[in-house]
Order: structure tokens, then sequence, then C-alpha cells
């Protein structure tokens, strides 16, 4: 897995549009501090082709997590927001400017680092 730097995240959320029209795949707990995203999205990079996106959270400090069967039905229209403040990351679903709006999220974690993987579809 690649690091995502404060300097990749333009280009990162860019590339993927956001992942809007997005699927979740999966969520999974590693650990009380490690949670494991898997994402669908269209790769501008790859003519359009849908890949799997792994986004791996580590040290985590605050989550709002939906786990099993619910996790289907997030809504993913808006995309995701991506956003480095001070030393931490957060990641939630939708399209949030500030990290205290983004914890109205359904789903939101904030991290100190953040790692990714492409796969195929």
């Amino acid at each position: 897995m690649r690091p995502l730097f404060q300097t990749d995240i333009a280009y990162f959320l860019e590339r993927f549009d956001h992942f809007k029209e997005s699927e979740i795949r999966s969520l999974e707990i590693l650990s009380p501090t490690e949670v494991k995203l898997t994402l669908t999205a269209q790769d501008k990079a790859r003519d359009f082709n849908w890949v799997t996106i792994e986004l791996l959270f580590l040290e985590i400090i605050e989550a709002n997590l939906i786990n099993g069967p619910k996790i289907a039905y997030l809504d993913l229209d808006d995309g995701i927001t991506l956003i480095k403040e001070n030393t931490n990351y957060l990641f939630c679903i939708g399209n949030y400017k500030t990290v205290t709006s983004a914890k109205d999220s359904q789903l939101y974690l904030i991290s100190n680092s953040i790692k990714y993987r492409e796969g195929s579809f």
C-alpha cells in the first residue's frame, strides 16, 4: 500500500471524480485503531475503467462507522471528502468543507495516516 500524502489528495480525488456514484464494497475493522475500506470507482487515468480502491486508515482518533449490510445503502451521489488538517486526515461520505461539518456525515474517520492500493474491478 502507498501512503496518501496531503499533496496528493486533490489529484487523487479528481482522478476518481471524488468517488461520486461509486460503491462501498466492504468496511473491515482490523483493530481498534485500523480500518480498511474498499470502494469501486471510475479511474480517469485508465479511460474511466472501473477499479477497486482499498483505503487503510491507521491510528484512528475518532470515527462514526456503519458496518454490515447497512453499508451497501450508503449514498455516494455526492462522493467523498478527504481533508488534511494539522496532523490528521479526515475521510467522510459526502461533500464537506470542514472537519467540524463532516462529523454530520453518516460515515467518517479521523486518522493520523491513510494508505491506498489500486486493484482490478
